[in-house]
């Protein structure tokens, strides 16, 4: 079937995640083990480095040191994010002319590089973009196939059990705040707001939580001389997929407070955001949107909102909010990942030369099976299952009410 495949483009689109790196050296190597008479490319800079026609080669000293990319976390090649049929956008960013219809660009492109399959490692947008290109050129008759893997660490992507790179981000979030919560030693009443990636699914703010616990298993502590598991233990989660009772969980954590003179609050970037924007907007304050249509949470500022709505319930003296997701998502993927990156190059390899499209990756539909996931079926939004063991679990264990499950708005 490799005779049928001549050239291989790859692309990484979206924010980054501990993964892609990873998954274009394992996508190199397996190409170079299997079909190493297919050429390769790289777009730089992800669908806008496909719309300019920007590309790098697969050197045979790039197949040769493949594995090298695997150690790192970013891209080699760069992201961004465009949204191939938000035409306006495309066209006041430079990207192509007034009249052109982007899609139809990059198809040509495609065909211009001779390239037969196109590999996408993103998120639910980078993947929906995907689709959307997919079947375009499926209507057009262009012959090509895409290929793409699922790099998400807010692991929300229909119907993909585990997003690459995932796990690793939970981990470096955990790490992360083993050092910030240490701050809470350098003022009294101290209340940490540890703001954690996750627009619409609370699942890395939970994992992340779950993953600081398991550290603090590692520890030792002398309460006898001030330091206690308490003064560092996670105090409350938050995520978008649940409603809570402010005053009572005010009320809880005071008392935590007065307990051990600190406070330590997990939140999702996403939690309360539409109450958030309603509250902006009340006041005549607009909230920017990406080319995807989603809330700039920058300007948000969800982990602000919490430390200063909590800082004067509790009475706290001093506030901090600190964010890991920048410093998480940007690592290497840890051993698990690495795995599960390794698993899914090679289907996405054996997918590409059998001319199969789709997103690969465990699907939950199938009983996990590793397979190409149909791009109709891929969408984003997929929520954290508050009712999850673990995470029932966990809330037991830091004394904080299960709260209510409540739909969450994925537009």
């Amino acid at each position: 079937m490799s005779g049928k495949v001549k050239k291989v483009g790859i692309l990484t689109a979206g924010g980054l995640a501990p993964c892609l790196s990873s998954a274009i050296g394992y996508l190199i190597d397996e190409y170079s083990r299997v079909a190493p008479d297919v050429e390769m490319i790289g777009y730089v800079n992800g669908y806008m480095g496909l719309l300019k026609g920007q590309s790098i080669k697969v050197t045979p000293e790039v197949r040769k040191h493949a594995l090298y990319l695997t150690e790192h976390g970013g891209s080699p090649l760069g992201n961004s994010r465009v949204k191939l049929t938000n035409v306006k956008d495309c066209v006041k960013r430079g990207l192509v002319k007034e009249g052109d219809d982007p899609q139809k660009v990059a198809a040509d492109q495609l065909v211009k590089d001779g390239v037969d399959v196109l590999h996408t490692i993103g998120g639910d947008d980078t993947n929906t973009a995907a689709a959307d290109l997919a079947a375009y050129l499926a209507r057009h008759n262009y012959g090509l196939t895409v290929v793409g893997m699922p790099k998400t660490i807010d692991n929300d992507v229909f119907p993909i059990r585990q997003s690459l790179g995932a796990w690793t981000a939970a981990e470096e979030g955990a790490s992360y705040f083993s050092n910030v919560v240490k701050e809470n030693s350098a003022n009294p009443r101290m209340l940490i707001v540890h703001e954690v990636m996750g627009r619409n699914c609370g699942w890395l703010t939970a994992a992340t939580a779950a993953a600081y616990r398991r550290q603090m298993d590692q520890r030792n502590y002398l309460p006898e001389f001030g330091l206690t598991r308490g003064r560092e233990e996670v105090h409350a989660v938050y995520v978008p997929e649940m409603a809570f009772d402010v005053k009572a969980e005010a009320a809880r954590l005071h008392a935590v407070m007065d307990a051990h003179d600190c406070v330590n609050v997990f939140v999702s970037e996403g939690a309360c955001v539409a109450e958030i924007i309603a509250e902006l907007e009340s006041k005549g304050e607009q909230v920017p949107r990406d080319a995807f249509g989603h809330p700039r949470l920058d300007k948000v500022n969800v982990g602000g909102w919490f430390a200063k709505q909590f800082g004067a319930m509790l009475g706290a003296e001093k506030t901090m909010v600190q964010k890991s997701g920048y410093y998480s998502r940007a690592a290497a993927p840890n051993s698990a990942d690495k795995d599960l990156i390794r698993a899914c190059a090679r289907k996405a390899v054996e997918c590409a030369l059998a001319g199969t499209g789709g997103v690969v990756g465990e699907d939950e539909d199938r009983g996990g099976e590793l397979r190409a996931c149909e791009f109709s079926r891929i969408k984003g939004g997929k929520p954290f299952d508050i009712g999850a063991d673990w995470f029932t679990e966990l809330l037991q264990a830091i004394g904080q009410p299960k709260g209510t499950k409540v739909a969450v708005s994925h537009a």
